[in-house]
């Protein structure tokens, strides 16, 4: 994943792992900035309830970081993910 782009995202380094996603330290290309991006496991991702965890989390942390710093989870390219600031 190092040095792909998804979306507008580029992906710079891994920063850990969990049981169903992987975290990465980005590049947003849109608002030059540093973001963190969790991308659901490639396993995971035709398991229907690792992925409806995995939105709930992602809507869990934007209640609780507000609109500016979370972005919802999108998916592209067979890909579950977001990125908060």
């Amino acid at each position: 994943m190092i040095g792909k782009i998804i979306s507008h995202y580029k992906i710079l380094e891994k920063l850990g792992e969990g049981g169903m996603g992987v975290v990465y330290k980005g590049h947003d290309t849109r608002f030059q900035r540093t973001v963190a991006i969790k991308v659901l496991k490639p396993e995971a991702i035709g398991d229907p309830a690792a992925k409806e965890r995995f939105i709930r989390e992602a809507k869990a942390a934007n209640a609780l970081s507000g609109w500016d710093k979370m972005r919802c989870p999108f998916q592209m390219n067979n890909q579950l993910f977001f990125s908060s600031k």
